[in-house]
């Protein structure tokens, strides 16, 4: 495991390491350096050095590295997502799509051209005009979570990178194998060295980021609580920065819901990637007559979902991350049945033949958990899905908005009545009518709300081009009588 910096692989000088484990068998892959606060210094400077030079390339030619970047991409999809599921554990199809959705990015920051214009007005005061441009801010950085290794540095790389700037990825410790094939594709580019560098480690790291005064921007994905501390340390050293953090997703079913294919679509968000993503439908609000017959049909769709290694033929979810997160998610499920919930499909504990060593948990459906309790509001991060009745649709829009977290919600309705109040008054950042993952495109803000989101703008599309650019002001006067008469 080597970082990568001022266009060389270098190893790190770390004393200590951790290890890279494949979740669905407990095999070691590989271990990560926790490099120290000096090595991200040293990558901080590279980035530092370049940026001048790499500012002043032409946009349009910045675009044609994006462009080289995108081939790469494709042609090597097969081992990035084979990869991700070796050290995340989704299965293949899911990695395919995670990769997917990082090409998009690639794609959507071509736009740089347009999209970093400004805009002028003439004669602001009488031979006074005056101008608004977009400039590059210089270093930044990408601190990126383990449960999408490929994608989420995606929704800051390519635009970071287009609008001019230099840049730092550090990728989860748990999960740096993907990010390292990717870092061998951006060295066929021949950037400029010290255009983008990768350090791995942990909190030194992270801290190290934080604190460095040469670094303008840090993006982050992960939980709340590493988010408020990366904001706030990160602000309080004048970074700009964008924190994207926890969620507890609900997802409401009107009694007019199509309810096969509703729940169809809900077992996929809830268990997809293992629950263990910020968009995870986990929380389900069934309203009036609804709650009898969802009941029966999610508890089916969870029961009836194939876990196992997701290389292997047919598997629909794999494992969790660790063995940590298992005994954490199991710890939940008990509370919740302690706290008077009924486990109408209980994950807990399963056997999978041939992965014993794995950290699986199966698709879990909880009946009957009390709103007040703490499961309720805790983010799980798990394939745990929790189903709550109500009288109205009046009732689940306040449910959805009495929480701490407001990253997403969904509602699932034929009534289009139904469906503008629920997108009108559901106080969150993403919304979803009859899709269980309201997963916006790249060229849309990957938006948010409250504990979810700490921050002004989102990663991808236009948000990343603002994200990423400082505006500057020009007032131009030219006096006739200065001008030089040939």
């Amino acid at each position: 495991m080597h970082n990568y910096i001022s266009g060389q692989w270098t190893r790190s000088v770390a004393t200590e390491t951790v290890p890279v484990l494949n979740p669905a068998t407990g095999e070691e892959l590989d271990r990560t350096p926790l490099s120290p606060a000096a090595e991200v210094d040293q990558a901080a400077r590279a980035a530092a050095r370049a940026f001048p030079g790499w500012r002043r390339v032409p946009v349009g030619e910045r675009i044609q590295y994006l462009f080289k970047l995108k081939t790469l991409l494709d042609e090597n999809i097969e081992d990035l997502a084979r990869t991700i599921t070796m050290e995340a554990g989704k299965t293949l199809g899911e990695s395919r799509a995670e990769m997917r959705r990082a090409i998009e990015n690639v794609e959507v920051a071509c736009g740089a051209p347009m999209m970093m214009q400004g805009y002028n007005s003439e004669d602001i005061a009488s031979g006074i005009d005056e101008m608004m441009i977009r400039q590059p801010l210089g270093v930044t950085a990408i601190i990126a979570p383990f449960n999408f290794p490929g994608m989420i540095a995606f929704w800051f790389l390519p635009y970071s990178l287009v609008c001019g700037n230099t840049l730092i990825v550090k990728p989860s410790e748990r999960v740096p194998l993907t990010m390292q094939k990717v870092f061998a594709l951006l060295e066929k580019l021949k950037l400029p060295e010290g255009v983008v560098n990768l350090v791995n480690g942990g909190r030194e790291a992270v801290d190290a980021i934080l604190d460095h005064p040469v670094i303008r921007s840090v993006s982050f994905v992960g939980s709340s609580t590493v988010a408020r501390h990366v904001y706030s340390r990160g602000a309080a050293a004048g970074k700009r920065v964008q924190c994207q953090g926890g969620a507890k997703n609900p997802v409401i079913i009107m009694p007019d819901a199509d309810m096969s294919s509703a729940s169809e679509i809900i077992a996929d968000s809830a268990f997809g990637c293992a629950g263990q993503r910020c968009l995870a439908s986990s929380f389900a609000v069934a309203v009036g007559d609804a709650a009898a017959p969802f009941a029966d049909a999610i508890g089916e769709r969870a029961a009836s979902r194939v876990t196992g290694f997701g290389l292997d033929e047919g598997v629909q979810m794999g494992p969790v991350i660790s063995s940590d997160s298992r005994a954490r998610i199991e710890h939940l499920i008990d509370k919740a049945i302690r706290d008077g919930a009924r486990p109408v499909v209980d994950g807990r504990r399963p056997d999978i033949p041939n992965y014993a060593g794995g950290y699986f948990v199966r698709p879990t459906v909880l009946q009957d958990l009390p709103i007040e309790s703490e499961v309720a509001q805790t983010e799980i991060f798990g394939p745990v899905l929790s189903v709550h009745n109500v009288r109205d649709i009046d009732e689940a829009i306040r449910l959805v908005n009495s929480g701490a977290y407001g990253n997403q919600a969904c509602l699932f309705t034929t009534s289009g009545a139904s469906a503008r109040k629920f997108r009108y008054e559901a106080e969150v950042g993403n919304v979803g009518i009859n899709v269980g993952v309201a997963a916006p495109m790249a060229y849309f803000p990957f938006s948010g709300a409250r504990e979810s989101f700490f921050g002004d703008l989102h990663g991808q599309g236009r948000d990343a081009f603002e994200f990423f650019t400082q505006e500057k002001v020009v007032v131009e006067r030219w006096p006739k009588e200065w001008t030089r008469k040939f």
